[in-house]
């Protein structure tokens, strides 16, 4: 009984049409997606913080103003004329500082340049983090509709082995075969029994990494849209994720993020010209005013500048080495989804070929059977091939449709712009552009507070 009403509820949700509610499709799935993913919301997070080191670093620029307030009481034993005697005295004062530093040979500014490097670095992170949550969503879409089908396919192997087993008993009792032929058919309906609990069980695992995947569980889902288009030859999807996936974007900024640390650690051995201001006041209303200028450098720290110097050029060099390994790596990875495809679609054309071979074999043995040349287990050995037949194609072809959306995926398209779902997505230059200037309270702390907001909706 159990199992019969998951079958019906299975039947009702996944494969009857109902012009009353609208079918959930493909482009409903990613967009959900996009909006509900967690993983998302928490690397967007990580790129605001790499936004505010830009704003760490231009903070360097301005003057660091400062005050101390200093409270004094001291007792002390003393020896007078009068004799031995306590004096106490409280005294207190204010210091107001500003230090400003004037020349660095460009530290700040390399320090200003590294994060706004890393911020472009983060963004490419953030879109290929993207990817992977559209490419999950559309594998959960897949699996919800492949479960279905199979269970489907499941209940239409029942039925029919059901009208075997009852043909086989009938042919029985008339005396035309023996028990051994019952016994046979009823093995197979247990069998597929077995495997249409199988399948049911399958279809609850993928309602579940679809929910995972797209924050809801699946109602009645479309069929699947036309695939993507792709380039015709390997070749060219393979020189399109060379110059546009994300990987390799980021890793050219971290190229260049290194050469900027050999930069810097050239300019540490330089000195540092700065200014500084005081103005202090104490309870006897005595006022002193200072201004001072202050030349610093380095000349000997135990060779750690020089070691810093090294590292940042073993830097560089690991830099454009990742560089050149992740091109490697892309290559591959779009070499193996093609491949992939290819096959599947190679196994879906010869499923097709299959089903029609299975089918035919199949009408022919059922009217042997009926004109007694053939055994009931020949017709169920027939029924199985079959069957086999119209689940390796189902199989295959949902491989071959994940199949173009990884290839999408290796070539660094598989983004809701590129897809054109035709939903606000998330702008990295809204926050950036807030902060990237060091706002505290003004009217861009003002606008901040918006999109944060904005964002926290």
């Amino acid at each position: 009984m159990r199992g019969w009403l998951l079958s019906a509820v299975v039947v009702l949700a996944g494969l009857v049409t109902t012009p009353a509610s609208r079918a959930e499709t493909l482009a409903d799935a990613l967009i959900a997606a996009y909006k509900n993913s967690n993983l998302l919301d928490q690397n967007r997070a990580v790129l605001r913080a790499a936004d505010e080191d830009v704003a760490v670093a231009v903070s360097s620029l301005r003057p660091v103003v400062s005050y101390t307030l200093q409270g004094q009481w001291q007792r002390a034993d003393i020896t007078t004329l009068l004799g031995p005697g306590v004096a106490e005295e409280l005294s207190a004062s204010l210091t107001l500082s500003a230090e400003l530093t004037l020349l660095d040979f460009g530290r700040r500014r390399i320090g200003i340049e590294i994060a706004r490097q890393s911020v472009l670095a983060t963004r490419q992170a953030l879109i290929d983090v993207e990817q992977n949550v559209l490419l999950s969503a559309v594998r959960a879409y897949v699996d919800v509709r492949l479960a279905q089908e199979v269970v489907a396919l499941r209940q239409s192997n029942l039925r029919l082995i059901s009208q075997e087993l009852r043909a086989a008993q009938d042919r029985f009792d008339v005396g035309e075969i023996t028990r051994t032929d019952v016994s046979i058919a009823e093995a197979r309906l247990a069998a597929s029994r077995a495997a249409l609990a199988s399948a049911e069980g399958q279809l609850m695992i993928a309602r579940e990494a679809y929910k995972a995947a797209t924050g809801a569980y699946p109602q009645q889902l479309a069929a699947l849209p036309k695939a993507p288009a792709l380039p015709r030859t390997m070749e060219e999807a393979q020189g399109v994720a060379r110059s546009t996936h994300p990987q390799i974007r980021q890793a050219q900024f971290q190229v260049t993020i290194a050469d900027l640390q050999v930069e810097l650690a050239n300019a540490s051995r330089k000195p540092t010209l700065g200014a500084g201001v005081a103005l202090r006041t104490d309870d006897d209303n005595q006022q002193t005013q200072s201004f001072g200028l202050t030349l610093n450098q380095t000349l000997y720290a135990g060779g750690r500048l020089s070691a810093l110097q090294r590292q940042a050029l073993a830097g560089k060099d690991a830099a454009r080495a990742g560089l050149q390994q992740v091109a490697v790596g892309l290559v591959q990875n779009v070499g193996v989804a093609w491949a992939n495809l290819e096959v599947a679609t190679a196994s879906t054309k010869a499923s097709d070929l299959q089903i029609r071979a299975a089918q035919a074999a199949f009408d022919g043995v059922r009217e042997e059977a009926a004109a007694g040349t053939r055994t009931t287990l020949d017709v169920l050995n027939a029924e199985q091939e079959l069957l086999d037949a119209r689940n390796a194609r189902l199989e295959a072809e949902a491989q071959r449709y994940v199949a173009v959306y990884q290839v999408l995926a290796t070539m660094g398209l598989l983004t809701v712009e590129h897809l054109q779902l035709g939903i606000p997505t998330y702008d990295p230059e809204a926050y950036y552009g807030a902060v990237e200037k060091a706002p505290s309270h003004s009217a861009q702390g003002k606008k901040l507070d918006r999109i944060l907001e904005k964002i926290g909706n």
